[in-house]
């Protein structure tokens, strides 16, 4: 099979490199891919949100399969262009996307079909916002509609970072509307399905952290690290998520005329062993495909052509039972001021089998790497247990550098330690 991926970060090279060990692809194309990707692939010049171009090269190429990574060509209809002009695709309609291109219109998704959430109000003005704000306890979780690349989320503890947060909102053109909402307590949780219409096949999850400070401090980011398995994720627990998020979620889009095709990421509090739906995107998450696929022994290339094709079923994986720990390497300055072009070393260095340095923010110069992008490179390690996986992955880090860089060094650190 010949397959184009889209994309060009981290989760597309791990995509990328699922992709590749399947006896099943005799060519392997991405857009617009980077330097790592580039091992594994033919990169080509087109963005991930040219449609157009991304169509006629499917079209020229004749690829079998298109594989979407990022949000922003699903919001935009690339699924519905693509099967316009009778080009296999996996991924979400335009309208099934919104799952994920609009905050407030899945809330109401939630409400409207009895699917456990925090209790939240929407807000289209300062004044309403900030009334609202004021009638209701903190800690407070604010959310700009729309799609904000993971960071369009704040935890306001005090009233001083509701205003600032408010005001900072209100004053961009880009805002509609924004999403007042309870602060659930409890632990976060990764749930990604590969779905189709109402067959679908959960992932392993992952346990994602997105502040980018160590002991979850400082600013939330698109993800700083991941790892899988989770052990919260207990059969009991994900029975629940299948019952309570997953099943409804699929079955309330069918009722609304919007089945849904592509990978459903239920992003969830668990509060008492109850899952509740805190947001879901319609593609995989970076970094938890880094720490996923990994993992994952089942051939992904039947799996999507069998969803895309409308004939998924209910199909049994097979899984490494290794622990996998991936680490996000930032750039200076990330999640704001973002610096690039800077010259990162160490890339050469020997790793051990079961270490894989997947790139995201990367541009390479001839025989020279430079950052070109907020989070640089994601390394994914295998170890027998949790413990075992965070010391391959910071031994691995420690080769490589460049300045600036940022990461946390406690990624995984919270369960490893409760399982020693």
């Amino acid at each position: 099979m010949r397959i184009l991926v889209i994309g060009g970060g981290g989760r597309e090279h791990a995509i990328c490199r699922a992709l590749r060990r399947s006896p099943l692809v005799t060519a392997l194309y991405c857009a617009p891919g980077n330097g790592g990707i580039a091992e594994l692939a033919t990169c080509l010049p087109l963005a991930a949100t040219d449609i157009a171009g991304l169509a006629d090269a499917a079209r020229h190429e004749r690829f079998d399969l298109t594989v979407v990574g990022p949000e922003a060509p699903l919001a935009a209809g690339i699924v519905d262009h693509f099967t316009a002009e009778k080009l296999p695709i996996f991924g979400p309609t335009r309208a099934s996307a919104q799952l994920e291109a609009s905050k407030v219109a899945t809330k109401t998704f939630l409400q409207r079909h009895g699917i456990p959430t925090a209790r939240a109000a929407v807000a289209t003005t300062y004044d309403d916002a900030i009334a609202h704000a004021r009638s209701q306890p903190l800690p407070l979780v604010l959310k700009q509609d729309g799609l904000a690349a993971g960071k369009g989320v704040v935890i306001a503890t005090q009233w001083p970072d509701v205003e600032a947060t408010l005001q900072q909102w209100f004053r961009s053109a880009d805002t509609q509307a924004i999403l007042i909402e309870e602060c659930l307590v409890g632990e976060e949780l990764s749930c990604i399905a590969i779905a189709s219409g109402s067959d679908y096949v959960l992932l392993a999850p992952a346990q994602d952290h997105k502040r980018l400070g160590d002991g979850d401090t400082g600013p939330n980011t698109g993800g700083m690290g991941a790892y899988s398995p989770v052990g919260l994720a207990t059969p009991t627990l994900l029975e629940r998520v299948r019952r309570c998020v997953i099943e409804p979620t699929l079955h309330g889009l069918i009722a609304e005329g919007r089945p849904f095709t592509g990978f459903l990421y239920a992003g969830l509090m668990i509060v008492d062993g109850n899952p509740y739906a805190l947001e879901f995107n319609v593609r995989l998450g970076d970094p938890e495909t880094q720490a996923i696929l990994p993992r994952l022994q089942t051939d992904l290339v039947p799996l999507l052509v069998a969803a895309t094709e409308a004939r998924l079923g209910t199909p049994t994986l097979q899984w490494d039972r290794r622990s996998s720990v991936c680490v996000v390497m930032a750039a200076a300055g990330y999640p704001s001021d973002v610096r690039t072009g800077d010259i990162i070393h160490g890339l050469d260095t020997p790793q051990s089998a079961d270490v894989t340095v997947f790139h995201a923010g990367t541009e390479r110069r001839g025989d020279t790497y430079r950052t070109g992008g907020g989070r640089v490179l994601g390394v994914t390690a295998l170890g027998h247990d949790l413990a075992a996986a965070r010391r391959s992955a910071y031994a691995a880090i420690q080769h490589i550098t460049w300045n600036g860089m940022q990461y946390r060094r406690d990624i995984g650190a919270a369960r490893a330690n409760t399982l020693t």
